[in-house]
Order: structure tokens, then sequence, then C-alpha cells
């Protein structure tokens, strides 16, 4: 069987019969918030499956086509927008109706949004318009939903009017699209995401706006006149509806029946509401759907579509976000009887949300998986064989991913590039791309550290990933060599969060979010036993006294490492230090906790990052004490905690505008400490990259002497000294190198963006983090979605 059949009765009332007159305009044109990878939007149509990846980051928005063969669904084409770019967010909706198909591209130009018309022809698929009011603004997200029925298409802009939204109508005459309305509530006030889902039926328009009302939502009906003109009618909602329910975040229509989906209902289990067509013209409730084994956090309902008398209904975030789709389906009194739950033959990992979209055409569905393959998404399509659903193909786009630079150095121009990446003095020895590492279709970079071989004097970098840690030769840093592959815990889920840190040539390593991933430890010399074919590592040590940790802080002149941010079970330290004696490599010992819940956003005293070390600075009270530097959410906490059994707090200082303080670094002559906040750039506290400059004559009493800003307005994430540099990552703006000769003043000297696209604004792309200390001299460089990048900075001293 390919689906377990489970008949059940669902929760029903408030019953209500109507005459069938009403027809969706395709199977599946649920047009909820556009989703972001592969699947995000899909439509079937005879003999076709479009899929669209409106999210890329190094490529276009893309719809792919599926055409069935022999063997199953493969892909015949590849569709994008005549004006391409990347991150344009073409694919974010789909709407087919015969010949015709409209394209949503929610972040064209800014993310005013565009749409686009295509024409089947004998060749496929032929763009003939693109469609872009003259009245947009950045934000407007444009094409996040559209519906289409034969002349005419509707195309949403909810982001419009600081998420009031509107819906604007086009009109074919010919062969010619123009404006023929503009679709915005009378009652402004209770507007809300107006727009977030849209069904056009004939005459007849339905838009959801699941923000109205104190985001209890409600769905607006619209009557288009004789004379051509929209006419706003009846406003849909449900008495049962709470705040934050967001009626009508999906919508679907078919034979009188309109499914209008509450995914946040009942502590986000989700709901669906049916409505019926009534003789008096009136759309009257007829039932509220729930699934039948429905819980909290499942968000039922989140995509809906119709055929045949049967709504489809996905539950991406049910089953610990595996997801679940739903069948349910109508008696001869058009009542909702019975359901089953569609699975697929493989059950869906944690965190792949299958059911995130889903579109249904005579005998086939597409139902898309929005977390599968770390994020990319995927597609399964089921095919109907008597009364099951049989699975028929998994669909994936290609993975995405820059191509490998090696061999040769590209310097940086005199008008600031290397091979197309924006720079000032910095030196691109070589890059190489993720799945030239091991990694898999959809998987990330994280942190990353160094090591040099004692005995060889070889450099290698460790490099993070969301499911893993690649480690690679880069002792010629043109040609960098992956050597090694260690996997995470292989109990724990893939994560975003993963970081490294090396003592006595082991590595440790821990993961945040990650379940019982406890820390690894790898005996790097094992490197040594590579032979052309990249290792396959288990860890040599598995520490489970704590679960998930944010990061792992080594004082390597101590023997001492200190988890943090470990509260998800385990010697949790209340998110503070969880300190190890790791002297003897393999064995780590705990030896004690340390917080201060006068800092952290819980009162806990947990610490994002640290920076622990033999204190040899100007208060000669501390002198050869063990200090530690948080950097707590809040504020800075720095304790003394030379004596694990009874570790002590010396202060702690916040600073102005305090967003999320993240980590931060020693000047070497542990005077000064910079610290970055993550998320003031986020916030709007700050328009420009924003460091915190500390002055710690006195450890009893940080004094805050400079709140440095750089010169783009990108997110900062982890910075580090060597000498009198600081080597900053600052996600969009890729890695910032800092004369901090004048520790009050720092000055910019040169940078390498890493992020090929987009502006360096503030945001969680490019860069994470960076590695400074190879004797070398060369920098290791870890891009987000990208890979390794080796630079180098140039010698600017002049020359007399």
């Amino acid at each position: 069987m390919s689906f377990t059949r489970v008949l059940t009765c669902l929760l029903l009332f408030m019953g209500g019969t109507a005459a069938n007159v009403f027809a969706q305009s395709f199977a599946g044109a649920s047009a909820a918030a556009a989703r972001a990878g592969f699947g995000g939007s899909i439509a079937v149509t005879d003999g076709e499956v479009l899929v669209g990846e409106p999210a890329n980051s190094l490529r276009p928005g893309t719809v792919y086509v599926y055409r069935r063969a022999a063997d199953g669904w493969v892909e015949a084409a590849q569709i994008r927008a005549d004006e391409a770019a990347a991150e344009d967010g073409f694919g974010s909706a789909l709407a087919v109706s015969d010949q015709t198909m409209v394209v949503g591209a929610r972040a064209h130009t800014g993310g005013r949004g565009a749409a686009f018309v295509f024409e089947r022809g004998e060749s496929g698929w032929d763009q003939t318009t693109l469609l872009a009011p003259v009245d947009l603004a950045d934000g407007d997200a444009f094409g996040a939903a559209v519906a289409l029925s034969g002349d005419m298409a509707l195309i949403a802009a909810p982001g419009q009017a600081d998420q009031a939204g509107a819906v604007y109508v086009f009109r074919r005459t010919g062969s010619t699209w123009t404006q023929a309305g503009k679709l915005v509530p009378s009652a402004a006030a209770q507007r809300g995401s107006f727009g977030a889902a849209v069904v056009l039926a004939g005459d007849m328009a339905f838009i959801g706006m699941p923000g109205a009302n104190e985001n209890r939502g409600s769905v607006l009906v619209y009557n288009r006149s004789g004379g051509g003109e929209w006419q706003e009618g009846q406003q849909i909602g449900g008495n049962q509806l709470q705040p934050n329910d967001r009626l009508g975040a999906a919508l679907a229509l078919h034979d009188g029946t309109l499914a209008a989906s509450a995914p946040f209902a009942a502590n986000q289990a989700g709901a669906i509401y049916t409505f019926r067509h009534s003789d008096d013209g009136e759309w009257q409730p007829s039932g509220r759907l729930v699934g039948f084994d429905a819980a909290p956090n499942s968000r039922f309902g989140t995509a809906v579509a119709f055929e045949n008398g049967q709504l489809w209904a996905g539950a991406p975030a049910a089953r610990g976000n595996r997801g679940a789709l739903y069948r349910i389906w109508q008696g001869a009194d058009d009542a909702f009887e019975a359901s089953a739950r569609v699975v697929p033959a493989a059950a869906p990992e944690q965190g792949a949300r299958f059911g995130t979209s889903v579109a249904v055409r005579g005998t086939v569905a597409a139902v898309g998986l929005s977390g599968d393959d770390h994020g990319a998404g995927t597609v399964v399509v089921f095919e109907q064989v008597g009364d099951d659903w049989v699975q028929r193909s998994v669909l994936k786009s290609p993975p995405e991913a820059m191509t490998s630079i090696t061999g040769a150095e590209v310097k940086c121009s005199d008008v600031g590039s290397a091979a197309g990446f924006d720079c000032r003095d910095v030196e691109l020895l070589s890059f190489l791309s993720l799945p030239d590492m091991g990694a898999g279709r959809g998987v990330n970079a994280n942190d990353i550290w160094g090591w040099t071989d004692p005995e060889t004097g070889t450099e290698y970098a460790l490099l993070g990933r969301v499911d893993g840690t690649s480690f690679v030769d880069v002792s010629d840093p043109l040609n960098p060599v992956w050597v090694a592959n260690l996997p995470k815990t292989a109990e724990s889920p893939a994560s975003s969060w993963r970081d490294i840190k090396v003592y006595r040539d082991h590595a440790y390593i821990v993961s945040d979010g990650a379940g019982p991933h406890g820390m690894q430890i790898l005996d790097l010399t094992r490197l040594r036993e590579f032979e052309g074919t990249p290792l396959q590592l288990t860890p040599d040590t598995h520490y489970r006294r704590i679960n998930s940790a944010h990061n792992i802080v080594i004082n390597e002149e101590s023997g001492f490492a200190y988890a943090v941010g470990a509260s998800s079970g385990g010697e949790t330290c209340g998110g503070g230090l969880h300190m190890m004696d790791i002297r003897d490599p393999k064995n780590p010992e705990f030896v004690g906790c340390f917080s201060d819940p006068q800092t952290g956003r819980a009162s806990t005293g947990y610490s994002h990052d640290a920076q622990c070390v033999t204190y040899r600075g100007p208060d000669e009270r501390y002198t050869g004490r063990e200090i530690c530097l948080g950097s707590n959410e809040t504020a800075l906490s720095i304790a003394d905690v030379t004596d694990k059994q009874n570790p002590r707090a010396l202060s702690r200082a916040s600073y102005p505008d305090v967003a999320y303080s993240h980590q931060g670094w020693l000047t070497e002559d542990h005077r000064y400490f910079y610290m970055n906040d993550e998320l003031d750039e986020v916030g709007g506290v700050v328009d420009r990259t924003r460091t915190l400059v500390w002055d710690l004559a006195d450890l009893e009493d940080p004094t805050l002497i400079e709140q440095h800003e750089g010169v783009e307005g990108a997110t900062d994430h982890n910075l580090y000294i060597r000498g009198n540099l600081m080597y900053q990552s600052n996600y969009k703006s890729g890695l910032r190198i800092l004369d901090v000769s004048d520790p009050a003043n720092p000055r910019e000297v040169a940078f390498f963006d890493t992020l090929p696209v987009g502006d360096n604004e503030e945001g969680f792309a490019g860069t994470w983090s960076n590695y400074p200390y190879f004797e070398s001299g060369i920098i290791i460089v870890s891009g987000i979605g990208e890979g390794l990048f080796v630079l180098k900075k140039r010698d600017t001293t002049p020359v007399f």
C-alpha cells in the first residue's frame, strides 16, 4: 500500500448544501506565502509537473518542467525569466490555465516583485509578457501569489503598504495583457497580508488575508460586474477563530466549496474551514476539518488542493517537522466524510516538511518537502492506481554550487575585483566549492578553524558543515585538497551550527540545535593516512555529558575546554561555561560550571561564545590567572575560572542599544576586547557594522571606549585578532581586515567579499568565519553557501 489508510470521521459541524456551480482554475492552486526552495510552488497540468525554485542564491529562480517517462518523471526543461538574475524569486508562485502560465517572482527588482506570462508553443513554454505595475515599492513582493482563469489573472503583492497587501487584476485582450484593476479592502484598518493566497473562478475572486483582525484572518470575496469592474463582496470568517489562527493562509475552490486554512489554529495544530455557496448568493460555513491524528504544531492546512471531490491538506510541521499529507473525501451529500494519510515510500527525515505544497490533477499528485536535502527541497510525485496513490518519482534540482578556482593566484585588480569577487588588497589564492569537499545537495558550511601538523608542517582547514566536518590540506594554497570527512553524530539531526577548536593535535567539535550530538574528538594525526581518496572518519572519542552546544572554547595554554550554550540537555551549566580538563586529549573530564545569572536573555548566564586565556594583561591582580570573557547575549561577562570548583564573576558590562552580544576577541596584550553584536544591524539599531571596543585595564570595571561603525551595513558574525590586525567575518560583506594599531580607532585596510551577488546589507548569508593564524600567512574563510576561500592579504607596506 502506498499510503496508510485510516478511515476516520473528521470533526465536522455547521452543515449546509449548495448547487455545484464553481470550479477551480487548476488543481492545486493553493498560493500560500511563498516558500524558498525547490518545490515551494507546484502545478500539475496535462502531462507535466511544474516545480518552482525561487530562492536560489547563485543562480536565477527557475521553474522545472517534468514529463512522464517509462521509469518515472524526468526533467524536460528549465524555465527562467528573460530578465533572470540571482535571487529574483522567479517561481514564487505558479498558475496554469489551458496553454497559459503565470509565474510570480516576488523578489524581482529589489523585492518589488514581478510576474511573467508564458504561452505553450511547439517547443515548450515561451515568455510573452512581463507584468510589473508602476506603483510597486521595495518589499511589496508582487508575484508572491498568482491565480489565472481564462483571460484574467490576479497577482498579489501581500507586502505592500507595510504588509497590508494588495491584489492587482490583469486582463488579456488578444495577446496583450493590461492592468484592469487593483483590489484593496475598503476596511483598510482590517487588512493584513491581503493576497497571501488568491483563487480566481470566472467572475469571482477569493483573497486570503491571514493577518486581518489580530491575525484571526479572513477571506474577502470579489465579484465582477457586467461592466467588468470588480466589486468587494462578502468577508468570510469563522466564528471560532482566535487571534493568530491566520485564516486564509491557503485557499482551494472546487464545485461550489471553498476551503480556507487556518494553519495556526489550536496551538498550531491547524484547521481548514469549508464554505458552501448558497442559493441566496452568500457563502455559508459548512464544516471545520482537522487531521484525524492532529497534534499541536502540525500546521495542518499549510497547503490545500481540491480535485475530484477530494481535498488534499499538507501539515508540514507534523511529526517533528517530518510533515504529513491528508486526503479527505466528500460523500454523496458533499459533506467531508473520511480521510487517509498519504505517505511517501521512504519516511521523511526530521525537518523534511512533507506537505509544504501540494498540487493535484486527475491521477497525478505532486507534494513538496521544503526542508528535505537540508533545505534545498524535493518533490514527490504520486500516481493513482485503483484506490491507492503510489509514489512514482522524487524530483530534485541540481545542486547549487560555484565552480572551484584552483591552480593559480587571482590578484585583486586595480578596479577591486578578483574572479568576480569584490576586493581590496586581498588576493584569492584558491576557492573550493562545497561539493568538492564532500557536501551533498543543500549542505551549507558554517565554522572554520585551522591545524598545522607539527611533524610535516602541513596546514589544514577544518570546515564545519550542517552534516559534518571537512578536512582540507591547504599547504599548497593554490591547490587545496579535500582529504577527509567526519560525519555528524549519527543520532543527531543536521544543524546550521557546528564549531571546532584544536588542542594538542586533536579537534573538538560541537553542534547546536542538534539533539544528542555531544562533543566529537578526532586525533588529527590520522589525516596523515590520506593517500588520494578522502578518508571517511569516525571520532576517537564521543563526549556525552552535553547534548548540543553552541560553541567550544579552548585555552591551549592551560589545557581546559569550555562548552558554551549547552542548554539542550546533559550538564547544561545554565548555558554558561561547561568546563572540561582535556590535558589527556582523548579523555576529557568534567570539572565544573560557571554562569553569571545576571547575564543572558533567560537570566541563566547563557554564553553564546567566549574566549578563555591565561591572563597577561595590565590588571596585575590577575596575572597568570585563567580568565574567560563571555559574550552573553545581553552583556560582556568576565570571570576568573582558575579554581574550577570555585569560579568567580569579576564583572559584567552592557552597552547602548544591545541587541545580541555575540562574540569577541582580545588584543594580544590582553588590554582591549573587540566584540560584535549580531542583531543590531538586523534590528535597525545601527546602519553599519558595529564593533564594540572595551578597555580592560581593570578587569573588574570594563570600559566601553568606542562603538566603531564600518563602511558597510552587513551583519557581523565572528572576529579574530592577530598582531595589529582584526579579521572580521561580516556575513554579506565578507572578510574585512581592520588595522587596530590605534585600539580605539579601528580602520579598515583590506577586504574580500565572498558573496558575489546581492548588496552588503544586513542578513545571514555569505561568510560565517575565518582563521588567520597559519604561519604561512594565508587566511582561510568559510562561505555559508559557497565553500572554502584561501586568501592572502597583500603587503601594502611602503617601500622607500
